[in-house]
Formats: structure tokens, C-alpha cells, sequence
């Protein structure tokens, strides 16, 4: 299958669609990720908190995929902002996957409370400089957090990965991302599959196309621009995620899409301008 790229303001080529893992742990986590990769996912997303970059680490061990056709991505915990406990828990998750180097480092959360989020972007850079990562950016930051990260250091994050879907389009957040080259990513591309699967019209757009409704939305996130992170442990699943590459959603489709944007449309109002992770 093949899937389209883009290229981030490093030069790293990365794939239109990536594979979530979060919950995915263990041996049934390994056999989810291993399955993803044979299906054809080539961008895997960890976490230090989802306890599962071992898993994550064993799943490209096992599998015939190329280890240099794989980007695996963490992210950095709250708890471990300052610069040094940053520096230790990056190699901590270097050595939990144990592979070579990370493809891709976020922060998780900026938690402006605390004020140590530009600390950690100088201790990413430091490892990206060294080999250990090889490109870094950050998850659920606002723009007056990346604003200030390239005043502070002068280089912006590759990526921003942050909630997205069609209760919450994010269209100010997007726009922010795009004016500083950062490609956003969209963690719960489904709205956790909740009654957003039900909209009368993402049914009626899913028929038209002879897609499921799954599948529609994160072709609405591809036409976007962003790169959605699906997860699905089942092979079946994991197929029918990617097979979104052959249609075209209009202008008028896309519109009718975000049109479902609401005030209140975050999941479990985990706005970063408050809400912090640990």
C-alpha cells in the first residue's frame, strides 16, 4: 500500500497516517504493533506514560520491516521537565525500546504552571544534536507556547501532535502550527469513538464514498493536512484505517465535516492552557 509522505523543516520524510498505541501494552501490545507494521503503518506513537515502549521496541524487533523504514515515536513526560531529568528520561526510553535511537521526541504537555517546557525543548535539542533522537517537537501545545520556544531557542518543533477531530477542528491551532512549519498531528482522530460515529451527515458522506465512518474522518484529517493516529489492535481494523488513500473528499465535504466543530469539543476539557499531565 502506498501511503503519501511529508517532509518536515528538518528533512525527515514522514507518513500521511500514523498508528496510536496508547493502552497497548505487553505481549498483546507487541502482537498489535507488529500487525500495524505488516499492514503497512510505518510511524508508531509511544509515550513514557503509556508504559508501553518496550512493547513498542519488541514489536520492530520481531517484525521484517526495516528498522530504517520505521519511525518510532515518544514523548516526555511532565514529571521530567528539568533539563537533566529530561536528558535521563529520553535515554530512560531509549533503553525501555531497546533500539539505537528515537525517530521522534514530543514533550507531552507544556504545563505552563510549572514553566519548565522550554527547559525541556533545550535538552531535546541538545539530544537531537547528539544523535540519540532524530528530529523532536511537542504534543497539546498552544501557540503562545511554541511562539515562545522559538523566541527562547530560535528553532521550532517539527511536529505538534494535539487533540483533533471533528468536534474540535482546531482551525486557529492549525493555522499556528503552519506559520511556524510545524506539522500538526491529531491524537484521538476518532473523538474516541464516541457519539461523533453517529452524525447523521459523516454517515451519509462515509455512503457516498463507499467508506466506513472511521474511515471518512481520518480522510478529512489527511485533506487537512494533519497526520491522524488511529488505533486498533484487531488486523482487520488496522486495514480498513488505511484505506483511505484512494478517494477525494470537495471542498463543500470537508466544510461539512468541521462544520461539526463545537464550542465545548474537547475531550474531557483537557485544554493545555490549564490541564497538565504528569
Amino acid at each position: 500500500m502506498s501511503i503519501p509522505t511529508h517532509t518536515l523543516h528538518d528533512g525527515t520524510t514522514v507518513p500521511a497516517i500514523g498508528f496510536g498505541t496508547a493502552m497497548l501494552k505487553g505481549a498483546r501490545g507487541v502482537d498489535a504493533v507488529v500487525s500495524a507494521l505488516d499492514e503497512g503503518y510505518r510511524l508508531i506513537d509511544s509515550a513514557f506514560n503509556y508504559e508501553n515502549e518496550g512493547a513498542v521496541g519488541e514489536a520492530v524487533r520481531r517484525t521484517s520491516v526495516p528498522r530504517d523504514e520505521i519511525l518510532v515515536s515518544t514523548k516526555l513526560a511532565g514529571r521530567h521537565h528539568a533539563h537533566d531529568d529530561a536528558v535521563d528520561a529520553v535515554h530512560e526510553s531509549l533503553y525501555r525500546t531497546g533500539l539505537d535511537h528515537l525517530d521522534l521526541v514530543l514533550i507531552h504537555w507544556p504545563n505552563p504552571s510549572k514553566d519548565l517546557y522550554v527547559e525541556a525543548w533545550q535538552a531535546l535539542l541538545e539530544l537531537q544534536q547528539q544523535g540519540v533522537v532524530r528530529s523532536v517537537g511537542v504534543s497539546n501545545f498552544l501557540p503562545d507556547h511554541l511562539d515562545r520556544l522559538v523566541a527562547e531557542t530560535g528553532v521550532a518543533p517539527v511536529i505538534n501532535q494535539v487533540e483533533l477531530h471533528p468536534y474540535f477542528p482546531q482551525a486557529e491551532q492549525r493555522e499556528a502550527d503552519a506559520r511556524l512549519g510545524v506539522r500538526t498531528e491529531s491524537w484521538s482522530p476518532l473523538g474516541r469513538a464516541g457519539d461523533i460515529l453517529d452524525e447523521p451527515i459523516l454517515w451519509e458522506l462515509a455512503h457516498a464514498h463507499g467508506l466506513t465512518v472511521p474511515q471518512l474522518i481520518l480522510r478529512w484529517h489527511v485533506q487537512l493536512g494533519s497526520i491522524p493516529l488511529p488505533k486498533a489492535t484487531s488486523r482487520e481494523r488496522q486495514r480498513e484505517n488505511l484505506g483511505i488513500f484512494d478517494v477525494e473528499l470537495t471542498d463543500d465535504e470537508m466544510a461539512l465535516v468541521t462544520a461539526l466543530g463545537r464550542p465545548d469539543g474537547r475531550n474531557n476539557d483537557q485544554d493545555p492552557a490549564v490541564y497538565e499531565e504528569f
